[in-house]
């Protein structure tokens, strides 16, 4: 044996130390305590060192070697990894049999060429087929979903539905009640914007006595029902589908399957009807905010008395803009009701599929209200309702 190279340092817990002979062969000696937590040098450079030294042959040696668990193993194998690329002979007779026994089983199956997953292209055309398939799904669902909620429907008005009526009114409490403080705040903070805008153009031609036409009319029959569906949407829409996805994940809905229970009529129905009974009211609710924050503005900047704030309102605002503004809740409440329960029924078993059902559940919402919103005011507009 000649002269021999250290790579260890005194700090290190686990050590290695290279030593050369006369024979162009090197002893990799390893000592110390090979553990989870110990510092040791990385094998990066005890590999640049052999590739320096260039060796026909390496021995493995373990003479001074204290405790290991699998991280010596592991980096035991990228020296036998370099001496395979390199054609250097190795010798691991001096490990312990256990190591060497580990050691023999990581190299006994070669890792199959091609398994590892490469970046593929895919083409604009393959992306947009795939959003059209993806399209054709999903109606389809939605048509079978439909159809069995027009059953349970159809069952309830027989008097045949099975589902519990406590778990009806703790939907209720939670989409109405639990639903006021955010509506309160959107609802009375968009009521100060329209104000505020609307009245900047009014007071150019000293007409800010119209702002409570403004705010009322728009409040009634868009802002309110519409302010509305969007905060359910994101709140009750998004509840639904995450409750069902995770029965789904938890075998819960097969369980109730398996019973004999249809899913629809004792999950779905009692979701649905809550939503239907609490959204024109919390319509109704939303639009009381909301005129009250355009009239928080009109006091306060542009001189508007509350009696004339008040018979401004009676005269813009009649019985018929109040029944649209009820409609397009009620229509709204079933498309939040079916796009959360639809998302959570149709729920995976992966880890993120309960994060996937809820945010495809509030996208489906918001198209599913502006859509309608669009073409009921169409309709409106047409027959001058």
């Amino acid at each position: 044996m000649s002269d021999a190279i250290k790579i260890d340092s005194p700090e290190v817990s686990g050590k290695v130390r290279i030593e050369s002979t006369s024979d162009a062969s090197l002893i990799v000696q390893f000592g110390g305590h090979w553990l989870r937590d110990a510092e040791i040098e990385p094998v990066g450079l005890i590999i640049e060192e052999l590739n320096r030294l260039a060796p026909k042959r390496i021995v493995l040696q373990a003479s001074e070697l204290r405790d290991w668990d699998s991280r010596l193993p592991c980096y035991l194998l990228k020296i036998a990894d370099y001496c395979d690329s390199q054609s250097v002979a190795m010798d691991s007779s001096g490990l312990p049999d256990g190591v060497q026994s580990l050691l023999k089983l990581a190299r006994a199956v070669p890792e199959r060429v091609g398994a590892r997953r490469s970046e593929q292209h895919v083409s604009m055309l393959a992306v947009v087929g795939n959003r059209v398939l993806d399209l054709g799904k999903d109606g389809r669902a939605l048509v079978v979903f439909v159809g069995e909620a027009l059953l349970a429907v159809w069952a309830l008005l027989r008097g045949k539905a099975r589902f519990r009526v406590v778990d009806l009114l703790i939907c209720i409490q939670d989409a109405g009640p639990g639903g006021l403080p955010i509506a309160t705040l959107i609802s009375l903070l968009v009521g100060l914007i329209l104000a505020f805008v609307g009245a900047l153009q009014l007071a150019m031609f000293g007409a800010q006595i119209y702002i409570a036409d403004l705010v009322a009319l728009g409040t009634v029959r868009e802002m309110g029902p519409l302010m509305t569906a969007v905060i359910m949407s994101g709140r009750t829409g998004a509840s639904y589908a995450a409750q069902l996805g995770t029965m789904n994940v938890n075998s819960e809905i097969d369980a109730l399957k398996t019973m004999g229970i249809s899913p629809t009529e004792f999950l779905v129905l009692p979701r649905m009807l809550a939503l239907i009974l609490v959204m024109p009211l919390l319509c109704l609710y939303a639009d009381l905010m909301g005129i009250m924050g355009g009239a928080l503005v009109s006091f306060s900047f542009f001189d508007v008395s509350f009696i004339q704030y008040y018979n401004e309102i009676q005269k813009a605002v009649q019985l018929p803009d109040f029944v649209v503004g009820l409609f397009k809740s009620l229509v709204f409440a079933v498309l939040i009701a079916t796009a959360g329960c639809m998302r959570g029924m149709q729920c995976g078993r992966s880890a993120s599929a309960v994060g996937d059902a809820t945010t495809a559940a509030v996208v489906d919402s918001i198209v599913y209200i502006v859509v309608a919103d669009s073409i009921l005011t169409l309709i409106c507009n047409r027959l001058d309702v």
